[in-house]
Order: structure tokens, then sequence, then C-alpha cells
């Protein structure tokens, strides 16, 4: 079964929100950081989960 693209436009979504958390991480950013995290990332566990 071909992936659709919307779950891969999805998978580059999280791997650009983690990019992003890891440089809010590294300048002491941790409270926005965690929850731009679990937000960002929800949208792809949201998306498999339809």
């Amino acid at each position: 079964m071909a992936e659709s693209k919307l779950r891969g436009l999805s998978m580059e979504f999280s791997v650009d929100i983690f990019n992003l958390v890891k440089f809010l991480k590294s300048n002491h950013e941790s409270v926005i950081a965690n929850q731009i995290g679990r937000s960002g990332t929800s949208i792809g566990a949201n998306i498999r989960e339809a």
C-alpha cells in the first residue's frame, strides 16, 4: 500500500518540530520547547489514528 501524501508531510513536519525543539533546548528554552514538541508531534499521531 502506498503511503499517502498527508502522512509524508506530517512526518516531515514532525522532523522539523524535533529540530526546532533541539534548537530551543540548546538555548535553554525548555518549557516552550516541551510544549511545542508535544503539540507539534500530536498532529502526526492524530493523522495516523484517523
